[in-house]
């Protein structure tokens, strides 16, 4: 009778070709043996199976010691694997079937190289690929904390940095450990079997999607309690359990504020109006001022046009002054309603924030919440009465407040100003431009020549303070007499000579006499008395033609 080999020492079995040869023998000698056993039959189907290295391949355990337990996968040799790769090493017996991970097929000592945890770490991947991929949700339990973040047990150990631990980027790591969490795999690397997971990530979709649900069930005009979370200039951010909403400035008071902090303080907790709800955006915005009356509810009724009320100043803008005739109803009084004489460029020249001011209602519009009010409306207007203070011919003293190309503006009385024409400055003299006779700042005595009491003008003349001479012009200064008089003015075609007060005329280059290549002015000189003769008379245009030639 053969003796059979025992099959678990496959190690010398394997090595000999001896289970090929007794299985052989067992199939020929139908005397001996009808048919092989099951188990040599395995053991020898084995033996024939290509091994690959990093590969999975199930073995029996052989031997089990305190260090090491000894697998024989049917190869030439068994492998030795540490005790520790195995979770449950303490439940296993000789003869258990394992799957191990072939790493190599023959080391320097001709032994069978396996790993029972790297073939349980691609399976986890494997399981773990097939039902996962980035950005999808996977829940594991925190192992271990590792140099910048924690490993999680998602069926294979995945990492979890410490900047995505938490919403805030770092957090207690500690607290973490031994935690089931759900997470996100932010980063896959096939090539190194490498997950890396985000709980940020998955606890900013959670908020998300519970901010979304909030929103869902927000409905404007309602009411919600919430707590003060933030302040800034245009506003406060308030929390109401599961979403911010922003409770604008314009929103907080009836009244004026300059900034929210005036009203709430952060940590506060409110009742608000949600006044508007974007279900696409999830904006919030909401409302404290609504929850008490509109106080421009019949502001119409209680200040019809024309009404006199007394308010507070409590905004200034180049184009007016924001006035308060009662808490939440303001006014506003344009530049142009602050004073009936005064060109004013900004209302800080009147007003001052704070400052109380009487005013009148010009119109009211409480659909759009805007009163028009007046400042000069309450003060007499000047000019309804010109006419009795100023009438036509009266004679007034100003100042020259300004000059300008056409004439000059003489400040009769603060706010009250009055043009000098240039054509009203002389009855004689062409004026080109006011400066020739008149100087800013200077006091003079004019003649009221006209007012309008629409467009607020008045106009005044120095000329008609004395009477015109030009009707005995004719009489006085015969063509052909000789005068004496003074030289008021250079210019290149001539030099004009003053005969008596208004009145003046030209001498012509051509009139003066001078040698050829001698200029005017370096033989004439304002100021010089000077002899002329009167060669020339022109009633139209008023003017006085005089020589220096030929007076012997």
């Amino acid at each position: 009778m053969l003796q059979y080999p025992n099959p678990l020492k496959g190690k010398s079995a394997a090595k000999d070709g001896v289970v090929g040869m007794v299985v052989s023998e067992q199939v020929n000698s139908s005397s001996e043996l009808s048919e092989p056993s099951s188990e040599l039959t395995q053991l020898y189907a084995q033996s024939m199976q290509e091994f690959e290295e990093g590969q999975i391949v199930k073995g029996r355990i052989v031997s089990i010691t305190p260090q090491e337990i000894i697998v024989d996968i049917g190869y030439k040799s068994e492998g030795s694997i540490s005790r520790y790769e195995f979770t449950e090493a303490d439940t296993l017996k000789v003869g258990d079937e394992v799957e191990v991970y072939l790493e190599t097929k023959e080391d320097d000592e001709g032994m069978v190289v396996l790993s029972k945890r790297k073939a349980e770490r691609l399976q986890g991947w494997e399981r773990v690929m097939e039902h996962a991929d980035e950005g999808s949700i996977v829940e594991g339990a925190v192992t271990r904390k590792v140099k910048g973040g924690l490993m999680v047990d998602i069926g294979i150990e995945a990492f979890l940095p410490a900047s995505l631990a938490g919403l805030k980027g770092y957090t207690n790591l500690n607290y973490l450990l031994g935690q089931k969490l759900k997470l996100v795999i932010v980063k896959v690397s096939k090539a190194r079997k490498n997950i890396v997971l985000s709980r940020k990530d998955y606890l900013l979709r959670e908020r998300e999607e519970a901010r979304a649900k909030f929103v869902e069930e927000l409905h404007v005009g309602e009411r919600r309690q919430g707590t003060i979370k933030n302040i800034t200039d245009f506003g406060a951010f308030v929390d109401l359990g599961g979403v911010d909403g922003l409770l604008h400035i314009a929103d907080i008071s009836w009244s004026r504020i300059t900034h929210p902090s005036e009203v709430v303080k952060i940590g506060e907790k409110i009742e608000v109006v949600v006044l508007q709800c974007d279900k696409d955006t999830r904006k919030v915005s909401l409302g404290f001022k609504q929850l008490q009356p509109s106080p421009w509810t019949g502001v119409d009724e209680r200040y019809p046009v024309g009404t006199r009320v007394t308010g507070r100043v409590v905004n200034l803008m180049p184009y007016g002054a924001f006035v308060e005739v009662e808490k939440g109803v303001e006014g506003l009084v344009h530049i142009s309603e602050l004073s009936w004489t005064k060109r004013i460029a900004h209302p800080s020249e009147l007003l001052q924030v704070g400052q109380e001011a009487s005013v009148v209602v010009l119109g009211v519009d409480a659909a759009n919440q805007k009163l028009s009010l007046g400042l000069r409306q309450a003060q007499p207007n000047p000019w309804d009465t010109i006419a009795e203070r100023y009438p036509i011919g009266t004679r007034v003293s100003g100042r020259v407040k300004s000059l300008t190309d056409f004439g000059a503006f003489i400040e009769l009385e603060e706010g009250m100003d009055a043009l000098l024409h240039n054509s009203d400055l002389s009855w004689t003299r062409r004026v080109n431009h006011p400066s020739e006779l008149l100087k800013k700042g200077k006091a003079i005595e004019a003649v009221v020549l006209s007012y309008d009491t629409e467009a607020r003008r008045i106009a005044v003349g120095i000329k008609q303070l004395i009477a015109d001479p030009w009707p005995t012009i004719t009489s006085k200064y015969p063509v052909g007499s000789v005068v004496q008089g003074t030289i008021t003015k250079i210019a290149t075609f001539g030099f004009f000579v003053e005969l008596e007060q208004d009145v003046e005329g030209l001498v012509h280059i051509s009139e003066t006499g001078l040698p050829s290549g001698v200029r005017v002015e370096d033989r004439f000189h304002p100021g010089d008395a000077v002899a002329v003769r009167i060669i020339r008379i022109e009633d139209a245009e008023r003017r006085i033609g005089l020589s220096c030639k030929e007076l012997s």
